[in-house]
């Protein structure tokens, strides 16, 4: 009966009680959305790469490696020889070896050199593979596979040639003129570094490297990858499948104290995790501002509430005369802010389902988050809890307010 009375009584006042629940939507959107955004966001950005058990490279710290890597910030300190990388790749534990070469670019776009093991073994997000929107994989040495920015930013498609410069700059006086490479695929958007990087083979970039003379002598024959002239002496790091995940470790230590080479080897997911605890701040002011819009929004209910008191003297006097109590005129308001913070947090999440549902792909692709549109978990169902609580605390003067007014009606 009490929940009855107090949806009438929300009826009677419809236009202020849809306001609140207007305002008190909009916070409780905002706090959700946030808080599974922030959750998503951490696990997209460590799964930037996913299915590498360790990348290797030359000492430098394991987020410098893992930055320049994963994500072609920076510069390596460094290379690996080449034939570590053989010894990497014909190793008893090793499933799959891709080579990553760095150092050139091209108008500000990362260039990377790789094999065809970099296709077939690389994966993002939920162990997806990389696709090609057009083309195929690189099989020449001049043959170059662009990422989805690339493509988009500098309107390139299938056949155009680009010309790469030495250096890591937007803009370089040190072109690669005489060996432009052909583009022969374009990669489908995985919103992560991969859309931003030029990819050719090891072949290519020792080549555009070399001495016209003996250039030329490669540019008769540009399908032929194994040519002793473009056989690269060093490379800039490893990543690495291991055929057992129970290896990880004992590898790891065992390249970390290798002679023949200068090694370090890191976990991916270690680096990731310590790289997302820079970016604590950043998500931490989020957390508070987004708390600071749910409670001014509580604050709005109490007023809301608290104004509507001198109206509801008759109703509250109607009550006594029914015989309710006191308490029960207290518990009355308590369960209208009950019900408005109720029906706010119901409709938020259904609408943030609906939203997320929508924006998945789309998020994916162009962002690389990958967010869940299922909100219905334990997180999601604490801050509801939470939310709830902290509305009826709010509402705790205007029923205090109310009880009195049923005490003086008494009398």
């Amino acid at each position: 009966m009490l929940l009855s009375f107090a949806t009438s009584s929300l009826r009677s006042r419809s236009k202020s009680v849809v306001l609140t629940f207007l305002s008190l939507l909009i916070s409780v959107s905002v706090l959700l959305s946030v808080e599974h955004i922030r959750i998503q966001a951490e696990d997209s950005f460590k799964r930037t790469v996913s299915g590498v058990d360790l990348i290797v490279g030359a000492p430098s710290g394991q987020l410098n490696l893992m930055l320049y890597s994963v994500f072609r910030m920076g510069s390596p300190t460094n290379n690996i020889s080449y034939d570590s990388f053989e010894m990497l790749q014909n190793d008893a534990l090793v499933e799959w070896a891709i080579p990553i070469s760095l150092g050139d670019s091209h108008r500000g776009f990362r260039v990377m050199g790789t094999n065809e093991s970099y296709f077939a073994h690389y994966k993002y997000g939920d162990k997806q593979l990389l696709t090609f929107s057009d083309g195929v994989p690189f099989s020449g040495v001049f043959d170059a596979v662009i990422g989805a920015d690339v493509a988009a930013t500098l309107n390139y498609k299938v056949g155009d040639k680009v010309v790469i410069a030495h250096g890591l700059g937007a803009v370089s006086f040190n072109n690669h003129d005489a060996s432009p490479f052909t583009i022969v695929g374009i990669l489908a958007p995985t919103g992560t570094p991969v859309d931003k990087t030029v990819h050719v083979s090891l072949a290519g970039i020792e080549a555009m490297h070399l001495p016209k003379k003996q250039l030329t002598r490669v540019l008769q024959a540009p399908d032929n990858l194994n040519n002793p002239l473009v056989q690269p002496d060093s490379i800039t790091a490893v990543m690495l499948g291991l055929k057992s995940k129970f290896a990880t470790f004992n590898l790891q230590r065992a390249l970390n104290n290798y002679e023949d080479d200068r090694l370090m080897a890191i976990l991916p997911g270690v680096a990731m995790a310590e790289l997302w605890q820079m970016m604590r701040s950043v998500e931490n002011v989020l957390r508070v501002i987004s708390v600071l819009v749910l409670v001014s929004s509580l604050f709005g209910l109490a007023t809301m509430l608290l104004a509507s008191m001198q109206q509801r003297e008759k109703e509250i006097a109607v009550l006594r005369i029914l015989g309710a109590s006191g308490g029960v005129v207290f518990t009355l308001i308590l369960v209208e802010a009950l019900l408005i913070a109720l029906a706010a947090s119901a409709v938020s999440i259904g609408a943030l389902t609906v939203v997320f549902a929508s924006l998945k792909g789309w998020l994916a692709s162009h962002y690389g988050l990958f967010i869940s549109a299922n909100l219905m978990n334990t997180h999601t169902l604490m801050i509801t809890g939470a939310i709830l609580v902290a509305a009826i605390v709010t509402s705790i003067i205007p029923a205090v307010d109310a009880y009195r007014s049923a005490i003086h009606s008494r009398l």
